[in-house]
């Protein structure tokens, strides 16, 4: 479902941007969920994962396998795992991509601080406890300088399910979660609260949060 909103957001966005007379400028917007246990590859392994490999995935039908056009490798996304997914014109808040991946980590960062966990950016994708342990992974897909996917921080998921891949392709590297850095009782949803005010706080423009 969080799927096909974020489709028809993206689609209303590039209407807007072929036919600006036509209809009005819709505004950016942010997708937060949760999902089903599921794994994603990203866009450079469509179509090299073998069968063998889905069927080892989907745990005898205890998670789903999905192709997607984020960037980035094979991660999980599950329950108690904030995803979320911005949807916004980057020309709009003057932002070129790589401005766009770091206002995402900022906003991670600032979200993890809110609730007194120091997290930082590596020399590798996502966001960071310390050089080893990753908690959040972050995937973006751009058409038109319009975005989709975006982030999943692990709140308090159960981290047993990344046992399965080599997450985000990181060899020698772990997964770890607010939870298991010591942040219990968490609400996933107040989390995306916090992480949506962080985002809109920084980006251009976005005087104010409406929920939908």
């Amino acid at each position: 479902m969080s799927r096909d909103i974020q489709s028809k957001l993206v689609a209303q966005h590039l209407a807007y941007k072929a036919t600006p007379a036509a209809i009005s400028r819709p505004p950016p917007t942010v997708i937060t969920a949760q999902f089903h246990p599921v794994y994603t590859c990203g866009r450079r392994e469509i179509g090299s994962v073998t069968q063998a490999q889905q069927d080892f995935l989907r745990a005898g039908g205890k998670a789903e396998f999905h192709e997607a056009l984020r960037g980035g490798q094979t991660t999980f996304h599950g329950p108690a795992q904030l995803v979320a997914y911005p949807v916004i014109d980057l020309k709009r808040h003057s932002l070129s991509p790589r401005c766009y991946v770091n206002l995402l980590e900022s906003a991670v960062i600032k979200t993890s601080a809110h609730y007194g966990i120091p997290t930082r950016r590596t020399e590798n994708p996502g966001v960071w406890v310390d050089d080893d342990r990753k908690i959040c992974a972050v995937g973006v897909h751009l058409r038109r300088n319009v975005s989709s996917h975006g982030i999943g921080l692990n709140v308090s998921t159960n981290l047993s399910w990344f046992e399965r891949i080599v997450a985000c392709g990181l060899e020698d590297k772990s997964v770890t979660s607010l939870e298991a850095v010591g942040v219990r009782g968490l609400r996933v949803d107040d989390v995306g609260d916090t992480f949506v005010k962080a985002l809109a706080d920084a980006l251009d423009g976005v005087t104010g949060i409406e929920e939908g």
